[in-house]
C-alpha cells in the first residue's frame, strides 16, 4: 500500500469539504489576557481571544502562578511515573481531597485529561460490570462516546436531553440488567444544559447509576463552583461525576468523583489510569489552588455572567444570529464550512480577533459557528470591536437579511 499517498488524499477531502483544521500559533502572556500574540505568516501581531475554554481568567490567576512556583521550587518538574509505581506525589492526594470536598464526595480519582477520565472510567465500567447496558444521550462528547465502544458493553443512544425517550428505553430493558446512565451537564457546542433533576427521576426509577460530565461547568456553576448537579441541588443524586481541570480551572488534568469504593474500583481496573504517567505535581497544585480561590470567591462567575448577557445583547442589537441558551457558550452561527474558516480568517486577519471555526464532526453539517466565549476579563472596549468585526464580516447577508425584514 501507497501509505503517502493514501494520508495525502484523505487529508484533501478534508480541505476540499472546509473541513481541514489550522491551528493558531498564539503565545500567551501573563497578566494579559484575553490579549495575546499571534505568530502568523506576516510576523507577530496582537489579538484578542474571543474562543478559550479558560473560561474565568484562571490560568492566569495570581494565587495560581503562586502555588505552581511553590511546587515546582519543592517538587521539581514531572510526577516520576505512573502512580501505582513511582509517580504518587502529596500534591495529588491534596487536588483528589480538594475535588472530593468540591464535590460533597466520598473520594475522587485524577487522570491526565478529561478525555482520559471518561474515556478510562467509562469503557472500564462497561467492560466489567457483567450485562451492563449503557444509556448514552445523543449529544455525548467524542471521549464518552469511545469509552462506551471501547467497553464493547451494550449501548442504547436516548435522544438529547429527552427525558421521555431515555425512560422509553429503560423501560424497554430487563429489571435485572445493570444499567448507566451517560449524560453532560453544558454541551458544549450548543450551550444547552441538561435536566439532571428529572434525568435523576428516571435512572432511579429503575435502578440506574447516573454518570454525569460536568467539564464545561465545574468552575462556573453553583455556589462553590461544583457545576450544574450543585446549582440545581442534584449533586447528592449522581453516583459519579467526571469533570477536567483545564476549562474553568485553568489548568490541566481530569478526574472523577464519587464513592470510595466506586473511584478505588476504577483506579484499581481502568488501564488508562494504571498506565499512564500522572500530572506533574505543579499542575496539581495550580488546579488545587484554583478550586480553592474559586470555592471562596464568586466575583468571577458573577462577572462572567454579566459579559455573557452583555455580548447577548449586542449582537442581538447588531443583528448577528446567535444560538439561544442560558449558558456562559455564544454560538454565532453561520451554516456552511468554508464561509465559517473564511470569517474566522477575515476576522483574525483584518480585525486581530481570534475565535476558531467550528465545523464537521464537531457539530453536525449545515450548523457551522464561530464558538464565543466571553470571559470576565474581556472588557467593553472589546466587546464592542467583536460586535462591530461580526457585523463587518458576516457582510452583505446581514444587510440584506435586514433590508429584507424592513
Amino acid at each position: 500500500m501507497d501509505f503517502e499517498s493514501f494520508f495525502k488524499s484523505r487529508l484533501s477531502d478534508l480541505r476540499s469539504d472546509g473541513n481541514y483544521r489550522v491551528f493558531a500559533n498564539l503565545e500567551r502572556a501573563v497578566g494579559k489576557f484575553p490579549n495575546a500574540t499571534f505568530h502568523g505568516p506576516d510576523g507577530p501581531k496582537p489579538v484578542t481571544i474571543w474562543c478559550s475554554n479558560d473560561y474565568l481568567g484562571m490560568g492566569q490567576n495570581a494565587s495560581v502562578l503562586e502555588a505552581m512556583h511553590h511546587a515546582l521550587d519543592t517538587c521539581g518538574a514531572g510526577a516520576g511515573g505512573t502512580r501505582n509505581i513511582s509517580g504518587t506525589n502529596h500534591e495529588h492526594v491534596r487536588l483528589e481531597q480538594a475535588l472530593s470536598k468540591l464535590h460533597n464526595k466520598e473520594a475522587a480519582l485524577l487522570f491526565t485529561s478529561g478525555y482520559v477520565s471518561n474515556w478510562a472510567s467509562l469503557s472500564t465500567l462497561g467492560a466489567t460490570i457483567p450485562n451492563v447496558v449503557i444509556l448514552s444521550d445523543e449529544g455525548n462528547h467524542a471521549s464518552m462516546i469511545e469509552g462506551i465502544r471501547h467497553s464493547r458493553a451494550d449501548k442504547l443512544r436516548f435522544r438529547h436531553n429527552d427525558v421521555a425517550d431515555l425512560e422509553q428505553k429503560l423501560a424497554s430493558l430487563d429489571p435485572n440488567v445493570p444499567k448507566i446512565v451517560a449524560f453532560e451537564s453544558v454541551y458544549s457546542m450548543d450551550g444547552d444544559i441538561a435536566p439532571i433533576g428529572d434525568i435523576c427521576d428516571v435512572a432511579e426509577k429503575y435502578g440506574a447509576m447516573t454518570y454525569l460530565d460536568e467539564v464545561h461547568a465545574v468552575g462556573m456553576y453553583g455556589p462553590t463552583g461544583a457545576g450544574i448537579a450543585e446549582r440545581d441541588g442534584v449533586a447528592d443524586r449522581i453516583t459519579l461525576i467526571e469533570g477536567t481541570l483545564g476549562k474553568a480551572f485553568g489548568v490541566v488534568g481530569g478526574y472523577v468523583a464519587g464513592s470510595t469504593a466506586l473511584c478505588d474500583y476504577i483506579r484499581s481496573f481502568a488501564s488508562g489510569f494504571i498506565f499512564t504517567t500522572a500530572l506533574p505535581p505543579v499542575a496539581a497544585a495550580g488546579a488545587r489552588a484554583a478550586i480553592e480561590h474559586l470555592m471562596a470567591s464568586s466575583i468571577e462567575r458573577d462577572r462572567q455572567k454579566e459579559r455573557v448577557a452583555r455580548v447577548r445583547a449586542a449582537l442581538d442589537r447588531a443583528g448577528i444570529p446567535h444560538m439561544a441558551n442560558e449558558s456562559h457558550i455564544v454560538p454565532v452561527m453561520v451554516g456552511d464550512a468554508f464561509r465559517c474558516k473564511a470569517m474566522s480568517d477575515a476576522l483574525m486577519r483584518n480585525f486581530g480577533i481570534y475565535v476558531q471555526p467550528i465545523n464537521y464532526p464537531t457539530v453536525p453539517k449545515g450548523t457551522e459557528r464561530l464558538r464565543v466565549t466571553p470571559t470576565p476579563l474581556h472588557s467593553d472596549a472589546d466587546i464592542d470591536h467583536l460586535v462591530h468585526a461580526l457585523g463587518v464580516v458576516f457582510g452583505s447577508d446581514m444587510i440584506a437579511a435586514k433590508a429584507t425584514a424592513a
